[in-house]
């Protein structure tokens, strides 16, 4: 991958363009683990809509066990996110490069333990859940959270309900007809560039929910090792830029304190 791209397409210079290739790229990563991690952990663990829905039924019908399961995802999702606001803000502070390559490299790092480690951790409870699900629900906030703050909450990759609500709505505009219209009542007119950005994020999801699907129907749990490699791919480049500002400030820093040395009597 060229530098300059992976350079934009992560690093802490926003533009439209790299904000919706990066979109693509983790709608994809998350359609991978949500659908085929469902395979390895019997359990989708981006969709909190549907979690806390089952939440709700269990605690009427008094399967309390069930309720503290997805109450374990729950708050595993919202870890994530929080995490992710903490590297965000904390690289933000300090104007690091790897504003937004730093929770893509903690994902990285944490599904490459799913991978190498998931048939261990599936066997240890973790918060009401195995640690393989808090896991999972973990990266899918980390994820989800970057994404919302870095397009400044125009794009997100880890359920698309509101991606498929928003194309409908486009779609709406689009089949519309203005029979009339006056400055009073102007056109409705379809956002054709959203609707091109929103049909991209979903079927780049559903791509990657059968590459999901299928990776973990033959490999198993390593079939998440591909994903972080890419993942560290995309992040090394900011991260690289952070150690050689780091490195050329201490130098200077270095040169000042002798020259201040050498002056002194």
């Amino acid at each position: 991958m060229p530098f300059k791209y992976a350079r934009n397409l992560v690093g802490r210079k926003r533009s439209a363009n790299s904000n919706y290739h990066l979109g693509f790229t983790l709608a994809f990563v998350a359609g991978t683990i949500n659908a085929g991690g469902f395979l390895a952990v019997q359990q989708y663990t981006s969709h909190m809509t549907g979690i806390v829905s089952a939440m709700a039924d269990h605690w009427v019908f008094g399967a309390y066990d069930l309720v503290l399961g997805g109450l374990g995802a729950l708050l595993s999702f919202l870890a994530g996110a929080a995490g992710s606001a903490v590297l965000v803000n904390y690289a933000r502070r300090r104007h690091l490069y790897s504003e937004f390559a730093l929770p893509l490299l903690l994902e990285a790092l944490l599904l490459l333990c799913f991978g190498f480690l998931g048939a261990s951790l599936a066997q240890i409870d973790g918060l009401f859940i195995p640690v393989t699900v808090m896991l999972l629900c973990f990266i899918m906030g980390l994820q989800n959270a970057v994404i919302t703050k870095l397009s400044k909450a125009e794009i997100r990759t880890t359920h698309i309900t509101g991606i498929i609500t928003d194309i409908g709505i486009e779609l709406g505009k689009l089949a519309y007809i203005n029979a009339s219209h006056s400055p009073a009542q102007p056109k409705v007119i379809a956002n054709r560039a959203r609707l091109k950005l929103l049909s991209g994020l979903a079927l780049s999801f559903f791509t990657g929910g059968v590459i999901g699907a299928l990776g973990f129907k033959h490999l198993g749990y390593i079939a998440t090792v591909p994903l972080a490699l890419a993942l560290v791919t995309l992040a090394l480049i900011p991260a690289h830029d952070d150690v050689v500002f780091v490195w050329h400030r201490w130098q200077r820093q270095t040169r000042r304190n002798k020259t201040k040395a050498s002056a002194s009597p």
